[in-house]
């Protein structure tokens, strides 16, 4: 039998600090970093525990850890689930993106909105609880998604031709006038307007030139329509037409030049930030996959499969992808940050060189004076 003395256990204890504080994975158990769940689990041998990085259990100390690939291989060495953060099931983060999608087919399939009372219960939690997890998903509330869903269905019956009467009535409104008094926050325009195709919506545009090429910029009274990008401005404008066949375009005048000079300068340097009302029209999931889109800071990227989980539908990377190429406002809705799961550059709308070019301008270093 061999013995260890004390001092060169002492001596070991200090050789394994030394190597877990120079693991990487070190930093992200002392940060909790919820980004770091799933990629790997740690031990604590005076415990016999094994957790996520984002545990909030008291810090372990370094000589005591041991970092393992799965959570079978953290048991398969005789360590334990801890109790805290259950790293044996499903992470909180995709439980909360389940919950919440479960919810929206529930509303989707309503044919009137359902109560946040009824959502609730149908999820199994508390109201309080549900329109806090449900705003944190996606990015609005309960009422707010019913309303956007009930959006989209008159939209649909209205662009099939149905008349506005049967497409209120469609989608679930009870009365005509209640739905008048939203309509214009609904559609952007009066219903019979938009039933036209948005006929004689005023669209200003301007084409600049910048070191992406030529840009396209276009409003309407509601904010940024779309922001072009390509090599060809006479082959943008055309685009800008297949876009909105029956709008009436113009040049912008000299205040649509000012805006089109804060696009331009958010293109050279797009880690200021554009702050500048936008004119989202899309289906209410892609306005979802949009709104997380502009939350992912500049400088930073993420995968498709990792969109599709941030919006609660992991199973839908194919229409989180959809979504990203029906974009049509190029940098202001940042899909260039989407990249494949090993990290390279998938296909972009304007050009994966261009997508190239606005990822390594925004993980440079700041622009601000």
């Amino acid at each position: 039998m061999q013995i260890v003395k004390a001092g060169n256990m002492a001596k070991l204890g200090d050789g394994r600090a030394h190597a877990v504080l120079a693991d990487p994975r070190w930093a992200a158990v002392v940060a909790r970093d919820p980004q770091a769940d799933g990629q790997f689990f740690y031990s604590v041998s005076t415990t016999g525990v094994y957790c996520r990085p984002s545990c909030g259990a008291r810090r372990p100390r370094p000589q005591n850890v041991d970092f393992f690939l799965t959570a079978a291989d953290a048991e398969k060495a005789g360590f334990r689930p801890c109790k805290r953060c259950k790293p044996d099931q499903q992470p909180l983060a995709e439980q909360h993106a389940a919950l919440v999608a479960q919810v929206c087919r529930v509303i989707e399939a309503a044919d009137t909105p359902p109560s946040l009372a009824a959502l609730a219960q149908s999820a199994g939690i508390s109201a309080f609880h549900l329109h806090r997890l449900f705003k944190a998903q996606t990015g609005m509330t309960p009422k707010a998604y019913a309303a956007a869903q009930r959006a989209r269905k008159v939209r649909a019956h209205l662009a099939s031709g149905s008349s506005v009467t049967d497409a209120i009535y469609a989608a679930g409104y009870q009365s005509n006038s209640r739905f008048y008094a939203e309509s214009n926050q609904l559609l952007g325009m009066a219903p019979k307007t938009y039933r036209a195709g948005a006929a004689h919506e005023l669209i200003r545009f301007a084409v600049g030139t910048c070191s992406l090429g030529e840009i396209l910029v276009a409003a309407s009274a509601r904010g940024l329509c779309a922001i072009f990008m390509g090599d060809d401005a006479d082959l943008l404008v055309r685009q800008l037409q297949d876009s909105f066949p029956r709008a009436e375009l113009t040049g912008g005048d000299a205040e649509f030049e000012q805006l089109v000079g804060k696009v331009l300068a958010f293109l050279e340097m797009p880690r200021r930030g554009l702050d500048l009302p936008l004119d989202l029209r899309g289906t209410v999931f892609q306005q979802l996959v949009w709104r997380a889109l502009r939350e992912v800071p500049a400088g930073h990227t993420l995968s498709y499969a990792e969109l599709a989980r941030r919006i609660g539908a992991p199973s839908a990377i194919r229409a989180v992808a959809g979504a990203c190429a029906a974009n049509v406002l190029a940098v202001a809705i940042p899909c260039h940050r989407v990249v494949r799961t090993d990290g390279s550059l998938s296909g972009y709308r304007w050009g994966v060189e261009r997508k190239r070019a606005l990822i390594e301008r925004e993980s440079g270093p700041g622009d601000e004076a």
